[in-house]
C-alpha cells in the first residue's frame, strides 16, 4: 500500500508539472506557472528516487498508476468524465503495474 501512495503522490506531482506549462503555452497564462512546474518536476524525480528496487522497474511500474492517475485528472480537473475503455485500459495498466512490482523474485 505504501508503494501505491507513493506512485500516486508521484503521478500528481508529475502531472502538475506538466499541466502548468501546458496552461502557459495553451491557455495564455503566466509565465509565472513556470516556476511551480519546475518545483512539482524536481519533486516528481525525488520521489521515484525513493523506492528501493531497480530503477527501471520502478519506473515501468509507475508508468500504469500514471495511467490511472492522468484519467482521474481528465476527470477532476478536465471536467471529462472517463469512459468505458478509459477505465478497461487503466485496470489493465494497474494489473501490469502489480505483476512488475509484486511478482516474486529470486534476485
Amino acid at each position: 500500500m505504501k508503494t501505491l501512495l507513493l506512485f500516486i503522490i508521484t503521478a500528481v506531482a508529475e502531472i502538475i508539472g506538466c499541466y502548468l506549462p501546458w496552461l502557459w503555452l495553451r491557455e495564455g497564462k503566466s509565465a509565472w506557472l513556470l516556476v511551480p512546474a519546475a518545483i512539482s518536476l524536481a519533486l516528481f524525480a525525488w520521489l521515484l528516487s525513493l523506492h528501493p528496487t531497480a530503477a527501471g522497474r520502478v519506473y515501468a511500474a509507475y508508468g500504469g498508476v500514471y495511467v490511472v492517475v492522468a484519467i482521474l485528472w481528465l476527470w477532476g480537473v478536465d471536467g471529462i468524465r472517463p469512459d468505458t475503455w478509459d477505465v478497461v485500459g487503466s485496470l489493465v495498466a494497474l494489473a501490469g503495474m502489480a505483476i512488475i512490482m509484486f511478482a516474486p523474485r529470486t534476485a
